[in-house]
């Protein structure tokens, strides 16, 4: 690391100018990125080649469908004279609204599966022309008037699940570029509170450096990567808004001790030298900690799952290779001119943080317990996660698509016509019989194989199936596979809510190796940069814990809807979707280690000079409380303003890890480490001889434990 910034700042003009033009063209570039990013997801699983097959010749016909309840005046039936003409007349209205619009009706189909309350109402199921699209509120809208002209005096309700979601979804349009604003503008809140001086701008300045490089890292990566690894527009999101927070984060850490340094009575650049071989080293080691930790959930056999995986390992390494070369550069050249007015003393020790330091050591088992309390509470409730679709009643409760899910229900029609199945029979002639066939099934409403070159393409057809619960929801039942059994080998069975549940299966049970993966690599890299076994034991166990308290947070308003009418002004959906525990799981599991760095390593450098575990507690507390606080703010803001997306799995993400940093940063950090390193003493700087060498360390003296690790410490500054 000396070695490095000695390099680094010897040749800081030649640094300089290759940093701005890394700069100027990320800048140039940065507007292309969005539109080398794909929507959608690739797996290896029956459903997906269903969906792709239908896809390639049916466009979106398996996407979930727009329905229109049309309850007929009084006294007429679906039988009754002139009316099958007015239905026939809204068919053709619906294709005039939209031009590859397909649609299955009584009218064109005669199938009774259709037909409700006696024959007095019936439903439309509209298809959008697309694959990936939804029928748009706006369309059902349309659709609606035009089955009101069409069939004088009938009562139309419409619904659907977009049409569902969208009326549950928060107003108000987001922007990647109005989030980092929003994020930027929080951190340097804390930035000035934390220097009092014009150095709150450098971390900033960096961390638009580091933004903008990862940015330049995506646009390559779209075009090196194969296509079977897209990136989701999601991971401009995620890269800009916690790179904002790490950037920050590690170049907070390194000017804060070099502000250390300067209080001592260093020189500029000596200061700069110190900083970076304690401070830098640090950061090199959370960074790639981190890395690892997000590179991880590339083991995910799923392509949304893996580009971001693979993004993840550009976050922290980026912002850390920007804290490390950049940033000592500036430093060395206008580093104290910067530090003006200087409102803020550096170099002591926090008064607040060593007496809470104190208070933690002398009540240890009390802490212990009671952090422990909170984390197993909250990880307990996380063991209700319900990882699945949301039930349409779920998505919203009020509004005029909620009351059309309940005209389709009050007509006799079950909630599963908002997920049909698209079965995909390569032969048109087997239509009828493999719908005859479903039309057996209990767990199904009805089975309708529709006619016309809509749905009947190359000699293939297309069957709809309608099942009687929700598919992919906590209440999908056996309908599912009821279809799948039924239907002969050659035919396919696809459908969004199909392939929702092959992605859950996939993304989870690839979940055993990937925490087995980051627990053990986690666990080598904090062994060897500790000189401990205890020590990066205990930060895998508290950061698992950790991570499951924070998917009970998550579950607590997300799922239940705690705070999410007063946040976002919507209702809980009943779920949590598919991939947030997973991302959630990638990302905390890694960035979490960033503050067990930061404390440790000032922990373990108090107790190298005292050989008294408790004094270098209260050393590595009192130094890096207030810097860890910070740094989760600053972090806990970027993610929050991340949290205002209108993308419900970004939503969700972004909302559980803020609400995980602080936890982290308060319960574990401030409070069940230093209780847990109290208690376990001397045991803390345990380290075989054989694990020495596997590690390549050193073999550690172990001196005798000094009597402030046999009594009771008492309270009062250091």
């Amino acid at each position: 690391m000396e070695a490095l910034s000695r390099w680094v700042v010897r040749h800081r003009l030649a640094v300089g100018l290759l940093w701005l033009a890394v700069t100027v063209i990320a800048l140039v570039l940065a507007p292309s990125v969005s539109g080398r990013l794909k929507s959608g997801v690739q797996l290896h699983s029956a459903a997906y080649t269903a969906n792709q097959q239908i896809a390639k010749q049916y466009g979106g016909a398996g996407s979930d469908p727009g329905i229109l309840t049309i309850d007929l005046p009084v006294g007429t039936t679906v039988n009754s004279p002139g009316v099958k003409t007015q239905l026939r007349a809204f068919d053709t209205q619906v294709a005039r609204t939209g031009p590859g619009l397909r649609e299955v009706s009584y009218a064109s189909t005669g199938n009774a599966a259709l037909v409700g309350n006696g024959g007095s109402s019936t439903i439309v199921l509209v298809y959008p022309p697309k694959p990936g699209d939804d029928i748009a509120t706006t369309q059902l809208d349309q659709l609606s008037a035009a089955a009101k002209t069409a069939v004088p005096g009938a009562t139309v309700h419409s619904t659907g699940v977009n049409a569902l979601a969208a009326g549950n979804a928060s107003t108000g349009n987001s922007s990647v570029l109005a989030e980092l604003l929003i994020g930027a503008l929080g951190a340097l809140i804390v930035l000035a509170w934390v220097f009092g001086s014009f150095l709150a701008f450098l971390p900033l300045i960096m961390a638009l450096v580091s933004v903008l490089t990862m940015q330049l890292f995506i646009y390559a990566l779209t075009f090196v990567m194969p296509s079977s690894v897209p990136f989701n527009p999601a991971v401009q999101y995620i890269v800009a808004l916690l790179g904002l927070g790490l950037s920050i984060d590690y170049s907070l850490l390194i000017v804060n001790r070099w502000r250390e340094e300067r209080a001592a009575g260093r020189s500029n650049a000596e200061a700069v030298q110190a900083a970076m071989r304690r401070a830098g080293h640090a950061v090199m080691f959370s960074g790639i900690t981190a890395s690892l930790g997000l590179f991880a959930l590339v083991v995910v056999p799923v392509s949304l799952v893996r580009g971001i995986g693979i993004t993840g390992l550009f976050i922290p390494s980026t912002a850390t290779l920007v804290a490390l070369t950049l940033l000592p550069v500036v430093l060395s050249a206008v580093g104290p001119r910067l530090d003006w007015p200087r409102r803020r003393s550096a170099g002591n020790a926090s008064r607040f943080w060593t007496g809470w330091s104190r208070y933690v050591i002398r009540n240890r088992v009390a802490a212990a317990v009671l952090g422990l309390g909170i984390l197993g509470g909250l990880a307990g409730v996380a063991t209700t996660i319900n990882i699945s679709l949301p039930t349409g009643s779920a998505l919203a409760s009020t509004g005029a698509y909620a009351d059309g899910l309940r005209a389709l229900e009050a007509d006799g029609f079950p909630s599963g016509t908002l997920t049909t199945v698209p079965v995909y029979v390569p032969s048109a002639g087997q239509a009828q019989s493999v719908a005859t066939a479903l039309d057996n099934v209990s767990s199904l409403h009805g089975a309708i194989a529709p006619t016309g070159t809509a749905w009947r393409q190359g000699g293939s057809a297309l069957v709809v199936a309608i099942p009687k619960n929700e598919v992919g929801t906590s209440h999908g039942g056996t309908s599912l596979a009821d279809i799948q059994h039924t239907v002969p080998p050659s035919a396919l069975v696809g459908g969004d809510n199909a392939q929702q549940i092959d992605q859950v299966n996939t993304t989870y049970g690839a979940f055993p190796l990937m925490f087995a993966l980051v627990a053990v690599v986690t666990f080598l890299l904090l062994a060897r940069g500790l000189k401990s076994i205890l020590l990066p034991l205990k930060a895998v166990l508290l950061n698992a814990l950790s991570v499951a308290a924070t998917f009970g947070i998550v579950v607590l308003v997300f799922q239940h809807g705690i705070g999410t009418h007063t946040l976002w002004g919507t209702s809980g959906t009943g779920s949590i979707n598919t991939f947030v525990p997973m991302l959630m799981f990638g990302f905390l599991f890694g960035i979490s280690m960033d503050y067990e760095v930061f404390i440790l390593a000032r922990v373990r450098e108090g107790y190298d000079r005292t050989h008294s575990t408790h004094e270098g507690i209260v050393e590595g507390v009192s130094r890096t409380g207030r810097l860890v606080t910070s740094a989760a703010l600053i972090l806990f803001f970027a993610l929050a303003s991340l949290a205002s997306a209108n993308d419900v799995t970004v939503r969700e993400l972004a909302a559980g890890m803020a609400a995980g940093v602080l936890l982290d940063a308060v319960v574990v950090r401030m409070l069940l480490l230093p209780a847990l390193v109290s208690l376990f003493g001397k045991a803390n700087w345990w380290m075989p001889d054989r694990a020495a060498r596997l590690l390549r360390l050193p073999r550690p003296t172990m001196p005798e434990p000094a009597a402030l690790d046999r009594i009771t410490v008492p309270v009062g500054d250091a």
